[in-house]
């Protein structure tokens, strides 16, 4: 049976081709550790969205990136048609035990609104700062950077697309107020 698209999770961002056999150099995009050890079968989600399954031949760490090798990529040629992609897993389940836990791309284009009801915009990415992650919610030119806390963040249905959100009206710019 094949997987979906929501039954893969985003786990790397390859930045660039590396050397001359054909290998990329990936930006990991998870928390999880060892993430990247013993990947075998990966999809690479293009910029245009399309997808292809690829078989990964081998996976070196090289400072905070790591260094990819397809069985069918062989050239730096091949390999720059890759750039901009997203490496792609089957999801795994959250356990119990992670009950307020969430992958980033479940909350990625959520809508957040305050506990009135208001719309403050929608998750346009997550930033992994060292005591906390950050949301970033856009609602046209605007962006509040919201602190991503239980004491912030009141609720998240991920099949309902929405984010309750507390405590943030000091952290929003009013442009009527200028």
């Amino acid at each position: 049976m094949p997987v979906g698209q929501d039954d893969r999770v985003t786990i790397g961002r390859i930045e660039k081709p590396f050397g001359v056999r054909g290998q990329v150099k990936v930006r990991s995009l998870s928390d999880v550790p060892g993430r990247f050890d013993n990947l075998h079968a990966v999809t690479v989600l293009g910029e245009t969205g399309q997808t292809t399954d690829r078989t990964v031949s081998h996976v070196r760490r090289a400072g905070a990136a790591y260094i990819v090798g397809f069985q069918d990529v062989t050239t730096p040629e091949e390999a720059g048609t890759l750039r901009g992609g997203l490496i792609q897993v089957p999801r795994e389940p959250l356990s119990r035990t992670q009950e307020d836990t969430y992958y980033e791309c479940d909350l990625i284009g959520m809508t957040v609104v305050n506990q009135d009801g208001r719309e403050l915009g929608r998750v346009e990415t997550v930033w992994a700062l060292p005591g906390h992650h950050v949301l970033v919610v856009k609602d046209g030119s605007r962006e509040t950077l919201i602190p991503a806390a239980k004491h912030f963040v009141l609720n998240v249905d991920v099949p309902a697309r929405r984010m309750v959100v507390q405590g943030v009206e000091g952290l929003i710019e009013d442009h009527h107020e200028m």
